[in-house]
């Protein structure tokens, strides 16, 4: 029979699929017995009862365990953590709270961001998430800009989502697979203003996260507001492990201000996964190029942070006119040279994301029917 040492090893490669850190580092390890008839029992302690991946827990402990010399059962047993246990490993991983297991299925959380408006940030979303669809992605989209929501009309979706027999938000999806949520799905107009500050802004995030079913995905691409504000403040706090994406114009001006939305996130220790120009140059059908928005804003920003450049996006007209129209250019024309350059970027931020999680996967949900909408839910945004 292995030792409990040796038991313990084994459960190091069990990892908590939102904390990205193992049982044993997380104390989730609460008791292991080795009998000598080779049974093995362990007791893994959960944040909260109904934990949702606490199959997942009960699976991969299993088979971490069954693979040990002279074991031949294994029983997992649960309990909960203590208020005073969960706030010391609130204290271990530095968050204001635990996760519920609600991104447990999501391998990357990509937040797309900018110092300023208007550089084209919600267009760079909405395409990199079809981009990294079209690349064999699983990818969604969420708008977290709650002022100047925008996904909905850029991704050419509109609806209101059902809820599961889970009670979790079922994401509207387009383009064959595409999920999206925004706040924009649970207004009473399509272009209703949302005038909301700290308290609420963060409840609508959180909720977005946690009550939401995204399922299995590679990617979840994050549209924040512009600037650095509450949203990424927020953010900070519930995903410790999301990466940033900056995007910014080639000009100094808008190069300067959105090294500021880079410096938020640096002061945050999340990783800045690399830069996006936008708007680098327009090209003529005769060939000749114009700089209009400045030269090198870009490289600059991405050399001064220390990470890679990962495209330089062209003005083009389409580009623009598949956001307005739901059509993003590198599903409608893959080989326009806006999408080549976005296709580029997605495959940078391929190359520089895990492509699994190191946990036992977790068994695909079923989600039931829905209701036909969202009452009932405790969304602030719910008419």
């Amino acid at each position: 029979m292995p030792t409990q040492e040796q038991i313990r090893d084994s459960l190091r490669a069990v990892v908590d699929p939102e904390l990205k850190k193992d049982i044993v580092e997380l104390g989730m390890v609460r008791s292991i017995d080795a009998a000598d008839d080779g049974t093995v029992s362990v007791v893994v302690s959960l944040t909260t009862p109904g934990c949702p991946i606490r199959s997942h827990f009960q699976k991969a402990v299993t088979e971490q365990v069954r693979a040990l010399e002279g074991v031949r059962s294994v029983r997992v047993d649960f309990d909960v953590l203590s208020a005073k246990e969960k706030q010391g490993l609130q204290q271990r991983v530095q968050r204001s709270t635990l996760p519920t297991g609600a991104l447990a299925q999501v391998n990357n959380i990509i937040c797309v961001a900018s110092g300023k408006g208007g550089v084209g940030k919600s267009s760079m979303t909405a395409n990199l998430t079809a981009a990294l669809f079209a690349e064999g992605k699983t990818a969604a989209a969420l708008d977290a800009d709650v002022w100047g929501y925008s996904i909905p009309r850029m991704m050419g979706v509109s609806g209101r989502p059902k809820v599961s027999a889970e009670r979790k938000i079922i994401p509207l999806e387009s383009h064959g697979g595409i999920k999206t949520m925004s706040i924009q799905y649970f207004l009473e107009d399509a272009d209703q203003a949302v005038t909301w500050r700290g308290p609420m802004l963060h409840k609508a995030i959180r909720q977005f996260l946690e009550d939401v079913d995204w399922g299995e995905l590679d990617y979840l691409l994050i549209d924040l507001p512009p600037g650095t504000g509450d949203v990424t403040m927020t953010l900070s706090q519930l995903l410790p492990q999301a990466r940033f994406v900056i995007v910014t114009t080639p000009q100094p001006a808008a190069q300067k201000v959105a090294q500021r939305a880079a410096q938020t996130a640096l002061r945050f220790d999340l990783e800045i996964l690399g830069v996006i120009e936008n708007m680098s140059g327009f090209t003529t059908p005769t060939g000749e190029r114009f700089t209009i928005f400045g030269e090198g804003g870009g490289q600059l920003l991405a050399d001064d942070l220390d990470v890679p450049l990962l495209g330089k996006v062209p003005l083009q007209e389409e580009l623009r006119v598949g956001a307005d129209t739901g059509m993003p250019i590198v599903i409608d024309d893959p080989s326009a040279p806006a999408s080549q350059a976005i296709l580029h970027a997605a495959r940078g931020i391929i190359a520089a994301t895990p492509q699994s999680v190191p946990v036992v996967p977790l068994p695909t949900a079923k989600p039931g029917a829905g209701n036909g909408g969202v009452p009932g839910m405790a969304l602030p945004m719910a008419p």
